[in-house]
Formats: C-alpha cells, structure tokens, sequence
C-alpha cells in the first residue's frame, strides 16, 4: 500500500519523538536536545542525540539517525509500511482507504 504524503506528514507531526525513543531509552536533557545511550550499539557514555524541534534523532557513535520512522523500523525491525501503521495505531489516526485502480490488480 502507497501512503499520500499528507497522511505520512501528519504521522510525523502527532508523534512527539521524545515520547517515543524515551520508551526505549533512558534519556537526560541537555538544554534544548536530549541525550541517551545508543539502542543501536554497545557504548558506555551517551552519544545518541534527540532533537525534538526537528523531530530527530542521531547517533554520534554509530551514526544511526533519522526520525520516527527510522527509529521504529530499526528498533523494531519493521518495514516501512509496518512503521507507518504502528505509528498511526500510536496516535489514533485511521489508516487511508486503499483505492482501487486497473493497475493495481
């Protein structure tokens, strides 16, 4: 299934990532960006980065980085789609209709 943009967009804007790689990472602000250990690789002190103003995060150590999406689809080790939906289900917003085309037989 192909999801519009506006769909993705909106899935991106009523995720609040702190909130969600909080689930999974023990995170400590640090001014206006929050810092944690790396869920991707082994470290003793913190280099995985969240930014919640542009709704990302990154990983100093391993270089892992992305946004909602990325996270859940490495932690969780879904495909896109899956994330999508995973995250939808999260916020309470209903999936689009699938519409029907020729092509798509």
């Amino acid at each position: 299934m192909r999801f519009p943009e506006n769909f993705i967009q909106e899935v991106i804007d009523r995720t609040d990532i702190e909130e969600l790689i909080g689930r999974y990472v023990t995170l400590k602000r640090t001014g206006a960006n929050l810092v944690g250990r790396c869920p991707f690789h082994s470290e003793k002190t913190p280099s995985f980065t969240v930014t919640p103003a542009k709704r990302m995060f990154y990983c100093f150590g391993c270089g892992a980085g992305g946004n909602v999406f990325t996270f859940v689809m490495e932690y969780e080790n879904f495909s896109f789609p899956e994330a999508i939906k995973y995250l939808a289900d999260r916020a309470g917003i209903k999936l689009p209709e699938e519409e029907y085309t020729p092509e798509a037989r």
